[in-house]
């Protein structure tokens, strides 16, 4: 006969599941009997289980608790702590801190209520065991990888990654390392995503880059209760070739700048010139004054040089016996 239990909505397992947890003994009080169907019965539950993506374990299948000898061993294990009193509590009582959970396991079992902690917690011995979860935020620091990007470069791309355990038991529960798995899927994912980006987005663009790695690391490790609260990439490298390559059109990009500005300033100067001989032509005292003036600079900057000044209508009466 198999025990079936209504409230934890399973046939034949008698386990109801916690939040984000793997599936814990229930209340043996809402227990009801029903008749074992054969083996083609199993085997149509375990494949309904099966495509419901229910995790089924072969060696619990049919038991719907710890089992007589579980009951047996646990009894034990009191006998024993109380026999050993108050030595007993030296090896019972255990203390994790306030940034750590406990995840208990009885005989292989998750304990039904999840993580214990922070603060004192009792385990008996020979028959429970437990691990320490750490709950502060974590710093990866991401390799360098080489990623092809989508316009055939090749680049080095480095980031770092701030994530945190964020349900204990999931993260030991449903994945054999959380850490060591979190990371490598980061490494994974920075490739991924620089692979689908051109340079200039990769350069460009690091913000929402970042923003896109953090939201897909984030939905990936969802199940191994980790959240991946922030991505930066920190450096892009490129090949020496490709910067002399860039630093070369840069260069020439400026130099072209430059003569354009030089060439308006020409223009520019030559129109202020014009306007300027316009005004001049119009009184011939103002190139009088205009030459006395050149004549003061010269004598003020170049002190070794002599200039002999020579009278404008003296070579204007020259100029005109010519004509």
């Amino acid at each position: 006969m198999t025990l079936a239990y209504p409230d934890s909505g399973k046939e034949g397992t008698g386990q109801t599941s916690l939040p984000g947890s793997l599936p814990t003994t229930p209340n043996t009080t809402s227990t009801t009997l029903a008749v074992h169907m054969g083996p083609m019965h199993s085997a149509s539950i375990h494949n309904q289980r099966r495509l419901r993506g229910d995790r089924v374990e072969d060696a619990d299948e049919n038991d719907g608790g710890i089992g007589v000898c579980g009951w047996i061993l646990t009894g034990l294990s009191w006998i024993l702590v109380l026999a050993t009193m108050p030595f007993s509590f030296c090896v019972c009582f255990k203390v994790v801190q306030e940034y750590e959970r406990a995840v208990i396991f009885r005989l292989g079992r998750l304990l039904q209520g999840g993580s214990k902690g922070p603060g004192l917690f009792f385990v008996l011995p020979c028959i429970e065991s437990y691990r320490k979860v750490d709950l502060r935020t974590v710093t990866f620091d991401v390799p360098p990888q080489e990623v092809l990007t989508k316009d055939s470069v090749t680049v080095s791309v480095d980031a770092v990654v701030y994530y945190r355990v964020s349900n204990a038991t999931v993260s030991v529960a449903n994945v054999e390392n959380a850490h060591h798995s979190t990371r490598l899927l980061a490494q994974t994912t920075l490739r991924n995503m620089l692979g689908t980006k051109n340079l200039h987005e990769i350069l460009g663009d690091r913000e929402s880059i970042s923003c896109d790695m953090q939201n897909s690391l984030d939905d990936a490790t969802d199940n191994w209760g980790i959240k991946v609260e922030r991505v930066e990439i920190k450096d892009v490298r490129l090949p020496v070739q490709l910067q002399r390559a860039m630093a070369a059109e840069a260069e020439a990009a400026r130099e072209a700048r430059a003569k354009v500005i030089a060439a308006e300033g020409e223009q520019k100067s030559s129109r202020a010139l014009k306007e300027a001989a316009d005004v001049i032509a119009l009184s011939p005292a103002a190139l009088q004054l205009r030459y006395l003036q050149t004549l003061n600079t010269i004598s003020a900057e170049k002190n070794s040089t002599i200039i002999f000044p020579l009278p404008i209508d003296f070579l204007q009466h020259f100029m005109g016996g010519k004509e």
